[in-house]
């Protein structure tokens, strides 16, 4: 095996070995040959000049040499690994975990806060092409909605199937994050991260969020925690006997809590009152989760068998032109 070079499978070098045999007969049999035509004496043959074509009596059978030494090679299955990609994995799993309570319908956003919240982590999630991600919903309760995957359509799609009224109302934050991080301690990534996104106070759950936090730190999982919401009140569309109006309602984000979560795993808090600011934070998690990239460099292998199995029968018919025709054997 040289520089730039491998096979795929060396051990049908052990083929060669028949040339030995081969050579061995070839040898035994050229010694063995005896004149078919009888003549009274050998002088006069060994006066004559010798022709090109004594000097290439043996031509045949080393193009059938080559010729088997050729195929072996094609079998052994040369793969060229002279061309090289640099491929950034990043090797990070991330579990994004979506509070889908009703609250999150309010107005503040466009078109709403979870509209907005799935487009821009749609948009992250499509950019984190090497990364597993996965997907958490949660309200009064959590369930899983996407496991870790590299399959970019599939957790697409489940995202834009999320809304409001999947699960019971509520915001049990713990058991979002629990959930996640469920998700994640088994993982041997090199980063494990959770993106907790919530517009609101935990009030339900058996899980304390606090209780949560120190289960990921435990585990080695970093939480980025996301309050969404505007400052003051925001729009909230609100059933009335007259149609769904929008009513002005308190915003309450428990961002101290958020902020603890954070410091506990070596996280950091965001808080988003736009549909700009929260893209804005997705980009600095996208940057900040890119200083964990891990870089390998993967050589890119390629068949390269056709050269020898090209060579392997051009020797092959060489060798039986040559011998049906300027080496023919007179009867």
């Amino acid at each position: 095996m040289f520089e730039g070079f491998t096979f795929k499978n060396p051990e049908f070098f052990y083929l060669l070995l028949v040339i030995l045999p081969m050579t061995a007969w070839y040898v035994f049999r050229q010694k063995r040959n005896t004149a078919s035509i009888r003549i009274s004496t050998t002088a006069p043959v060994f006066k004559a000049p010798k022709t090109i074509r004594h000097y290439l009596r043996h031509t045949v059978f080393l193009f059938q040499i080559l010729a088997i030494a050729a195929f072996t090679v094609v079998l052994a299955r040369p793969q060229s690994s002279s061309d090289f990609e640099n491929v950034t994995t990043e090797g990070i799993d991330i579990v994004i975990s979506l509070d889908i309570s009703t609250s999150m319908l309010a107005k503040d956003f466009s078109p709403d806060r979870l509209e907005a919240s799935k487009n821009v982590a749609m948009e992250f999630i499509s950019g984190r092409q090497y990364d597993r991600i996965g997907l958490v919903v949660f309200a009064g309760e959590a369930f899983t909605q996407c496991p870790l995957t590299t399959d970019r359509a599939v957790l697409l799609n489940l995202f834009k199937d999320i809304q409001t009224g999947l699960i019971q109302d509520g915001t049990a934050i713990g058991n979002g994050l629990a959930t996640a991080v469920a998700r994640l301690k088994d993982s041997d990534a090199i980063s494990r991260v959770v993106i907790l996104l919530t517009d609101g106070e935990n009030n339900s759950g058996e899980i304390a969020p606090l209780t949560a936090a120190e289960i990921a730190r435990t585990f080695g999982i970093r939480v980025y925690t996301i309050g969404v919401g505007t400052v003051g009140t925001a729009p909230y569309p609100v059933q009335t006997p007259y149609g769904t109006q929008l009513r002005d309602v308190e915003v309450k984000i428990d961002e101290k809590m958020l902020q603890e979560i954070a410091s506990i795993t070596d996280g950091k808090y965001f808080r988003a009152t736009s549909n700009t600011k929260l893209e804005e934070i997705y980009a600095e998690i996208d940057q900040l989760e890119k200083s964990k990239i891990e870089v390998r460099e993967f050589s890119r292998r390629s068949e390269e068998f056709l050269p020898f199995a090209l060579a392997g029968i051009l020797l092959l018919v060489l060798s039986l032109f040559l011998r049906t025709t300027v080496f023919r054997s007179i009867p």
